[in-house]
Parts: C-alpha cells; structure tokens; sequence
C-alpha cells in the first residue's frame, strides 16, 4: 500500500512541525541552493566552545540599510582551515564587518530554521573590497584637495619635541620612548604622551580627540607621532577611517605615522608628512633626523675652521711679501722724497726772486695807487673847501650889514625880537661901516 506524501493536502490542518518538514524536505533536496558563491557582510561573528563559528550574512544597501539577513555557520571541522586560508591571504583574521564572498549551502531544520553553511571563502574579494574603501578614502581626500597637506609641511632641521599619540601601557608606545630616550648620540628629546585607545570601536573618537588636544597646543611641538606595536592586521581597520586621514592630513604640523608590522599598510601612511612601518622606525627617523642635523653642524665647524686656516695662511702670506717690500718701498720713499728736495732746494732762489719781484710789483702798483687816491683826495677837499668857503662869505653879517641891515646889541649880546627891548635901554647898533649908540623910546 502507497504512503501518503508528506504534500498530500490535508483538510483538517497539519502541525507546525509538519510544515517545516515539507520546508525541510524541498529545501534541503534542491541542488541549487548547495555550493552558491554569495557576497555578504559578517556580523556578530562568534566562536563557541565546541570550535564552530556562528555569524550573521547580511546585505545593506548605498544608505546603510540592511535588507537582507541570514544565520550562518562554519563547522569546527572545516573553520580552522578556512581561518588560515584567509588569514595567510589578508593578514587578517576573519571578523565582524567584513565584505566577504563565500561558498554556502543552504539548510533547514525544523526546529531551528534556516541557516546557510560556509564551505569555502575567497580571500581576494575580500582584500579587494577593502583596498575599494581605502582607494575611496584617498579619492575622497585627493578631491578635497587636503591629500597632500601634512606632507608639505616644512620639518625643523631637530624636531625634538613630540607630542605622541598612542595607549600609555602598550608595547609600541613603550619601544618607541626606550628607543629614543637611549639613543646612542645623547640626544635629548621632550615627548608629551596624549593616550587613546589604538584598536576597537574607540580608536577613531580617542585618536580624534588626541589630536585636538594636541592642536590646543600647537606652538609647544615641533611634530606628532601616531604609534601602534603589530597584532592582528584586522586590529588596524580603524585606521582605515576618512574623518581620521582628514584630520592628519590637515594637521598643521608634521605627522609620522608608525602603525603595526612591515606589511600594513592604512589610510594615515598616505596622507602623513613620514610613514615608517614600526614605533621603533618612528624613534629611528627622529634620531636619524637629529645625527644628520649634527653632522651637518660639524661639516660647518669643519668648514669654518678651514676657512679659518686658509684665511690665517693667506694673510701670513701677504704679510711676509709685504714686510719684504718695506726697505725697497722705504728706499724708494726717501729717494724720491730727496730728489723733492733737492727740486725744491734749487727752486727756492728763483721762487724767491720771483715772490719779491711780483711783490715789489704789487707794492709799485700801490704806490700808484695810493698817490692817484691822494690827488684825487686832495682835489675833492678843495673843491669842498672852497664851496664852504663861498657859503661862508655868503653868510656872513658883514655882507648882510653891507645891504643895509643893522645889529642891536643890549648888553653886549645881539636882540633878535622887539619885546627883549624896553623904553629907556640903552643900544649899541653896528653898521657895515661902524657903531652907534641909541636910547630906546
């Protein structure tokens, strides 16, 4: 006798776990849901003790969205596999958050439900997803035209105080100081720890919030230093972040950047003034900065003291062909100075002659001189003396009393107005030609 199928309709209704049967059945029977290629993120991806993984398959759309979820899970005896695969191939362990393209079966289970089975992964995707969202970042920055910023900054010739961005008690942070405090050139630096958090969800907002405190107090430092010792390279994601490479690659002074192993690379290696791949490369590039500023001083010292040296010689030089010239120049000085003399000697009786005959010249001229002055004196005092000798004779009373005036004398003293007279006073009035004496009526 034929058995009912399992999809036999059944009037009176079927029970849950029936139905998820029939789901179980069709599901788990359909050869195109087993060994499909699928792109998804990783989420809440969980490891238990039994050493299988558990996870969350999810696809979100451009606005971050999920729109499609699924569980899934990597058995323990394929995981450990699967984990040395990718991580050999991305240096990363496989975690929360990852674009990931997966090999999957679909599987249902009554009372479970549906899950999907990992079987296989393809590390490249993921490696290029994640070079996609750096290469966007740069992109990004490059547009902004803030790239290449930090990198231009001028460096002092010794940038020796450092403001460092790291977590106080990690490793890196710890070979970093042991490197620079003893390097073997005494050289002294002033570091100013500003601590963050350098791995998990914190290392953007504590690493943003170092720098801003850094930059409150700009002018105390010649430069920044972001260190982080190695781990697991998926532990560096956050670096990875384009408010992070914003903010260094506008910083206003220098930043090195030394973050991990040899072979990470991140966002801030692009966009900082120095990448060097360790802490200890970091203290390095500092050191090295402060040994070639010394070296050049003592090209400088060398080169003064050569200048020095040659300037010393060159003046000894001089000095001795100088010194020998003083008796043929000194011969020469007096010789010529004698002939001067000798010259001068035989010129003093002609120059002589010649001063007192052009003197006696001049004296003859003013003597000439002198006597025209004199006749010309003489002849204008004459002229004058006869004028005044004229004005004389014109003024005096003898003419006047010769036109007939009279002089009145009272007293022996001449009377110029008739109210000096009175009746009776005796006169004496003078003629031109004699006196005569009067009684006043």
């Amino acid at each position: 006798m034929q058995q009912p199928s399992i999809f036999s309709p059944k009037p009176q209704g079927m029970t849950l776990s029936e139905f998820n049967a029939r789901i179980e059945q069709v599901l788990n029977n359909d050869a195109r849901l087993r060994s499909q290629w699928v792109i998804a993120e990783t989420s809440d991806l969980r490891l238990n003790r039994s050493g299988h993984c558990y996870t969350e398959l999810l696809e979100k759309d451009d606005q971050g969205t999920t729109i499609a979820k699924v569980g899934a899970a990597i058995w323990a005896s394929n995981y450990g596999s699967l984990y040395h695969k990718f991580l050999k191939a991305t240096g990363q362990v496989l975690t929360t958050g990852m674009k990931v393209l997966v090999n999957v079966t679909a599987t249902f289970h009554r009372l479970y439900g549906i899950k999907v089975i990992i079987n296989d992964i393809d590390p490249s995707y993921t490696m290029g997803d994640m070079e996609r969202q750096r290469q966007e970042i740069i992109n990004r920055l490059k547009e902004a035209g803030v790239f290449e910023m930090n990198k231009q900054l001028p460096w002092p010739d010794v940038p020796q105080r450092v403001a460092i961005v790291s977590a106080a008690g990690a490793a890196g942070y710890g070979d970093f100081m042991n490197q620079l405090g003893h390097n073997p050139y005494g050289l002294q630096f002033y570091t100013c720890l500003f601590p963050a958090v350098m791995q998990g969800a914190q290392t953007v907002p504590t690493v943003l919030a170092a720098l801003d405190r850094i930059n409150r107090h700009i002018d105390l430092f010649d430069c920044v230093v972001i260190i982080r010792g190695g781990g697991a390279t998926s532990e560096l994601n956050s670096f990875d972040n384009y408010d992070l490479a914003n903010e260094v690659a506008q910083f206003p002074i220098p930043v090195i950047v030394g973050i991990g192993h040899e072979r990470d690379v991140t966002v801030l290696d692009y966009v900082a003034a120095m990448s060097v791949k360790t802490p200890t490369a970091a203290a390095e590039w500092l050191i090295q900065r402060g040994t070639n500023a010394l070296a050049h001083l003592d090209e400088l010292q060398d080169a003064v003291v050569n200048a020095v040296r040659d300037t010393v010689a060159e003046a000894r030089e001089h000095l001795a062909y100088f010194t020998s010239l003083i008796p043929a120049v000194a011969r020469g000085i007096i010789d010529t100075n004698r002939i001067k003399l000798d010259n001068y000697t035989r010129n003093i009786p002609f120059a002589a002659n010649n001063l007192i005959a052009n003197q006696q010249t001049r004296l003859e001229r003013a003597l000439e001189r002198m006597a025209d002055a004199v006749k010309t004196a003489m002849h204008r005092e004459q002229q004058r003396l006869q004028a005044l000798d004229e004005k004389a004779t014109l003024l005096s009373p003898v003419n006047t009393l010769q036109r007939g005036y009279a002089l009145v004398r009272k007293d022996g003293k001449c009377a110029t107005a008739a109210d000096q007279l009175q009746p009776g006073d005796q006169v004496t009035m003078q003629f031109a030609d004699g006196a005569a004496n009067a009684t006043v009526n």
